[in-house]
This record gives structure tokens, C-alpha cells and sequence, in this order.
């Protein structure tokens, strides 16, 4: 067997739906990408239409496939609709990727309750409804994929991100209850908790020169990451490559939380 007919066994994703929510952001995007480009039918869903349109756009001058589903994980209702609507376009559900998420940074103590419940609806609840609305059509194929993305903040915790980190924690939590109660279905369930990603979300805290010095000595790696790195991890997480991992957290951080930046030592190397 070639190299190519190997790697197109283990990892291709030809016959299989992907519903991403977040597609329209950073790392949503890419990673729906990532999955159109090793076969996969995708479905983009998010509350930015244009964002939706331009990367539904990018996924079919590739060559992929895609259609664009406006979805407000907030909202059971349009959860509802845009779940029917993907089975129906596709014929079922494979894969789902919960990238919806949301940040504010503030102290605890200024946090009001608007703002925690937006963080806590769309980074948590939402998660947890759209799973629950996409997993029976798993359960009728006996087949069925999950990957939540988490965050740096599912271990160490930086400033100002409480609420917003103890969504994540949920979610590696929500993460674990789906891979142990679904597993009966052939659904499996696992993390990708990215460290510090260089977004357009994220340009004024790389832009900021204390804080990004402060994150750079915590990055082994010494630099920040971005979008495409996440991508191998989801694609192995996403296909048959994977079939035994369940309920596991993967850390792409460039080796920020095993130690970061080493201080001075003497070596010859």
C-alpha cells in the first residue's frame, strides 16, 4: 500500500457530515477548511452571514463542499431548525464541532449578569443544546463524532477570563458526561483545548506589548499560535484515525503548559 492510499485510510473523511457551529470566526473557519479538504461535506452554521458566505466561497474554490446555515446556539428554536436543515441537506449527521464561543475580559467582581449569562449561553449552554439536538441523528447511524473546543483556561487561568473560563471547564466536563453516556451509540466525544491563538479576535492582545511578552516567555514554541494549527489535531480527532480516543483533552499551546520559556542554564547544546 502507498503512502498516499495509507494516509487517504486512516484520515480521509469522503461520506461524512460535519456540522461546525462558530464558522464564521478564526478558527471555526479554518478548521472547516481543514475537514472540507480531506472530503468531508460541511455544514457552516453562525450568526455572521458574510462571514459564512465568504468561507463557504473559499471551501468551494477548493474544490469542497458546503452550505452556510445561520444558527444561534442561544436559541433552542433556531438550534432546532438549522439541525433539520443540515440532515436534510446531507441525509444525517456525523461530526459535529462546537466552536461557538464568546469572551469578555473583566474581574470577577465587575462582571454583571448580562455579560455572564451571554458567555455562559453561547459558550456552554449553547454546546450543550446543539449536542443534544445532533446526537439522536448519530444515534440512528450507530456512528457519531464530537469535538468540543476548549481552551488554554480549561488548566491554567488567566486574568479577567472567569467567567469565560469556567465555560470551558464545563465543557471539558460536558465533554467526558457525552463520551461515557454515548459511547453505547458508537459516539465518541473529545477536547481541543487551544493555548494562545493569534485571531482577529485576539490582535490587540498580541498587539499589546506587556501581555505579549508575558504570553511569549509561556510559550515553549515562542510564538503564537494560529488557526491551521489546530488543524491536524481536529482532522485526527474527526476521522477513523481516532476510533479508540474518547473523552480525552488535547492542549495545542506550544508548549506553554508544560513550562514555557526555560530560565538561563548551562548547556553545550
Amino acid at each position: 500500500m502507498g503512502i498516499a492510499e495509507n494516509l487517504l485510510k486512516m484520515f480521509s473523511l469522503e461520506g461524512r457530515t460535519v456540522l461546525f457551529t462558530g464558522a464564521g470566526g478564526g478558527i471555526g473557519g479554518e478548521l472547516a477548511s481543514a475537514l472540507a479538504g480531506a472530503g468531508a461535506a460541511v455544514a457552516l452554521c453562525d450568526i455572521n452571514v458574510d462571514a459564512l458566505d465568504k468561507r463557504k466561497k473559499l471551501i468551494e474554490d477548493m474544490g469542497g463542499r458546503a452550505v452556510a446555515v445561520v444558527l444561534d446556539v442561544t436559541k433552542r428554536e433556531s438550534i432546532e431548525t438549522a439541525t433539520r436543515a443540515v440532515a436534510a441537506e446531507y441525509g444525517g449527521i456525523d461530526i459535529l464541532v462546537n466552536c461557538a464561543g464568546v469572551n469578555k475580559r473583566e474581574g470577577l467582581v465587575d462582571v454583571e449578569e448580562v455579560t455572564y449569562d451571554k458567555i455562559m449561553a453561547i459558550n456552554l449552554k449553547g454546546a450543550f443544546f446543539v449536542s443534544q439536538a445532533v446526537a439522536p441523528y448519530m444515534k440512528e447511524k450507530r456512528y457519531g463524532n464530537i469535538i468540543n473546543i476548549g481552551s488554554h483556561n480549561t488548566g491554567p487561568i488567566l486574568g479577567g477570563c472567569s467567567v469565560y473560563g469556567a465555560t470551558k471547564c464545563g465543557l471539558l466536563s460536558l465533554t467526558r458526561s457525552m463520551a461515557v453516556e454515548w459511547a453505547k451509540y458508537n459516539i465518541r466525544a473529545n477536547c481541543i483545548s487551544p493555548g494562545h491563538i493569534k485571531t482577529d479576535l485576539t490582535t490587540a492582545t498580541w498587539a499589546h506589548p506587556g501581555r505579549s511578552e508575558y504570553l511569549l516567555n509561556r510559550i515553549a514554541l515562542g510564538r503564537p499560535g494560529y488557526p491551521a494549527d489546530i488543524a491536524g489535531v481536529c482532522l485526527l480527532l474527526a476521522s477513523d484515525a481516532s476510533s479508540y480516543i474518547t473523552g480525552c483533552e488535547y492542549r495545542v499551546d506550544g508548549g506553554c503548559v508544560c513550562g514555557g520559556q526555560p530560565w538561563e542554564y548551562d548547556t553545550d547544546f
